[in-house]
């Protein structure tokens, strides 16, 4: 099984391989090759910046997101976007100006907003994945995340778990044969392995 890790200059990468390595992955290919995406059995989309950054490197690579879209949404290809590889499935993103994203998933990246200033912005650190909807490979637990904007998905179903900071923040979202996740499973031990573990074995 070949997993296909795609490298846009924009994702942790190393770190990912590795966990992902760590999970059971036998096949991990470190890739900006659109034909391999497009043969690949598992398409994992890091990310680490700005949204804008992100997209307008991913979409530079020639025939990259046709290649990913053909995959994920005729054929139903596994897909995981982690961080900014997950907001990019929303429809826009507002950060330093509002952006188109891929569109797979309905709803928008917007600053984390706060009412008591006690709370910091980017929400950084260790916090509670609380399971919202029937996505299977989650499990409740705790997470590391890193971010100043979160995903507001236009549809809750698509909502697969949240997490709690100075309010509730999207901590993954789901819809058919996609998942994405704003915690870090490359950096959360033990929870974020058991994850990456369950979307190799992932039969949707």
């Amino acid at each position: 099984m070949t997993i296909a890790l795609i490298d846009y200059g924009a994702g942790n990468l190393h770190s990912v391989h590795n966990a992902l390595r760590k999970a059971g992955a036998q096949d991990v290919a470190i890739t900006a090759d659109a034909d391999l995406v497009a043969r690949a059995d598992r398409i994992v989309l890091p990310g680490v910046g700005a949204f804008r950054a992100c997209r307008d490197a991913l979409v530079a690579i020639p025939g990259m997101v046709e290649a990913m879209s053909e995959a994920v949404n005729q054929r139903g290809t596994p897909f995981l976007g982690v961080c900014v590889g997950m907001q990019l499935l929303a429809d826009a993103g507002e950060e330093f100006g509002r952006h188109d994203g891929l569109g797979w998933i309905p709803g928008t990246v917007r600053l984390v907003e706060r009412a008591d200033p006690a709370i910091k912005i980017p929400h950084m650190g260790w916090n509670d994945v609380t399971l919202t909807g029937a996505a299977g490979l989650l499990e409740p637990g705790e997470a590391y995340f890193l971010h100043s904007y979160h995903f507001e998905a236009a549809d809750p179903a698509h909502v697969a778990a949240v997490t709690d900071h100075g309010g509730p923040l999207v901590a993954a979202v789901a819809r058919d044969t996609i998942i994405g996740c704003q915690f870090h499973p490359e950096k959360s031990q033990r929870y974020g392995l058991s994850f990456l573990a369950r979307f190799l074995d992932w039969r949707p």
